[in-house]
């Protein structure tokens, strides 16, 4: 019976979605939203209704993410129709995240082995089921080669005028030339890469990655971001993209919020996304604070990134995160959850993107960010997918379409 209950309460919430969004009656054909532009004014028709469905839903819930979800799990890989989350929950997540680090260098495989062409299926999988997918990039530096973590080498050298422009446009053709071959059939009609939300350079404000604070200076970064936006768009004609700026939690200070967040920050005509990557207020090791203070940061955290982006007419979410190996067996609700249903502010997230779980016998290692079957965590998961407020993607409205199409 409890169940019963659980399925009629996200059967509610997915018909108040539909019902929302054909009640938004647009005044101009393109966007549910006038006051929200995308940062491509040339952005296709299902690439703004995405932004503006994703403005819709952030209200009443928030997609749910999972990194390399189709991909491989703790016990198992490269199987059909799998992932850990459907494993435990019957169902898929909303969103699907990848990352194309080693595209660069012309490789089969991404940096955690995942074949490119079996990524581009699941990626055109994810859409045809109604889901959304997100790319980052920890990419080489393309002037020496090193990997992301090398911090030897900054951005300078890439930068139109430098000696490793070249080079730099050579990568960023790679990606568009793997962006294009996404094509699907589109909504509005025809063919043609599908809506993406692309995360380039992210967690610039740590010291961690070759493009990031330390080895490349503040307005270095703002060029190297205008530039990828601008090289895209108006020279690779990418119309189907969306722009996630991420900084890192660890790196915020709470008490000057908006100035610190707002470090690097390449203007709103570049933006779509404001995001957050947040593990340090979810149980990160090096994060020695008391639970019930770190959910009142992670709480803060949420609220001003919501004001900010209000205030700039962006979309608000957090871009990756997650509590390693989940060694609180309440984790879902009791962090995750209850802070993101803390108040007005925290429900405006748009989605939730968890980070990965390693194949144990390829990768040797315990990493993970959801729960397998058997795990402790799998009550407490079952417990989060069940709450009316999360979404997975059988809980998706048509998000490529406008509400009157």
């Amino acid at each position: 019976m409890t169940q019963f209950f659980h399925s009629l309460s996200r059967w509610l919430l997915a018909v108040f979605l539909l019902v929302a969004l054909a009640a938004c009656q647009p005044t101009q054909p393109q966007t549910a939203h006038p006051s929200v532009e995308p940062a491509n004014a040339e952005a296709t028709p299902a690439t703004r209704a995405l932004l503006a469905n994703l403005h819709d839903i952030k209200n009443q819930g928030f997609l749910f993410g999972h990194q390399d979800t189709t991909a491989y799990g703790v016990q198992w890989e490269n199987q059909p129709d799998q992932s850990d989350v459907k494993r435990v929950t019957g169902d898929f997540p909303a969103l699907y995240g990848w990352d194309v680090g080693h595209l660069e260098r012309g490789d089969d495989s991404n940096l955690d082995g995942v074949s490119f062409q079996r990524m581009r299926q699941w990626m055109l999988e994810a859409f045809e089921r109604g889901g959304v997918v997100t790319v980052s990039w920890h990419m080489t530096h393309p002037g020496t080669g090193a990997d992301s973590w090398n911090t030897d080498t900054g951005a300078a050298s890439l930068l139109p005028g430098g000696e490793d422009h070249r080079a730099l446009k050579a990568s960023l053709d790679r990606f568009a030339a793997f962006v294009r071959s996404l094509e699907v059939d589109l909504p509005e009609g025809g063919r043609g890469p599908m809506p993406l939300i692309f995360r380039p350079w992210h967690e610039h404000n740590g010291d961690w990655f070759w493009w990031a604070k330390g080895a490349t200076a503040e307005q270095d970064y703002i060029e190297l971001w205008r530039f990828t936006v601008d090289y895209l768009t108006q020279t690779q004609g990418l119309d189907n993209l969306l722009f996630a700026f991420s900084p890192d939690r660890s790196r915020l200070a709470l008490d000057d919020f908006e100035t610190a967040y707002l470090y690097g920050y390449p203007g709103d005509g570049y933006v779509d996304i404001l995001g957050i990557d947040n593990y340090w207020d979810l149980g990160h090791g090096s994060n020695e604070a008391p639970k019930a203070e770190n959910l009142k940061q992670f709480v803060a955290s949420l609220t001003e990134l919501a004001k900010l982006a209000a205030e700039r007419h962006k979309l608000p979410a957090v871009t990756e995160g997650g509590q390693d190996t989940l060694f609180e067996a309440d984790f879902f609700t009791e962090r995750l959850l209850s802070g993101l249903l803390a108040n007005e502010w925290t429900r405006q997230m748009a989605y939730v993107q968890l980070w990965r779980n390693a194949n144990r016998a390829r990768e040797n290692k315990e990493h993970f960010y959801v729960p397998y079957p058997g795990h402790p965590a799998e009550a407490d998961f079952l417990e989060f997918y069940d709450h009316p407020a999360t979404l997975f993607e059988s809980d998706l409205p048509a998000l490529y379409r406008h509400a009157q199409d």
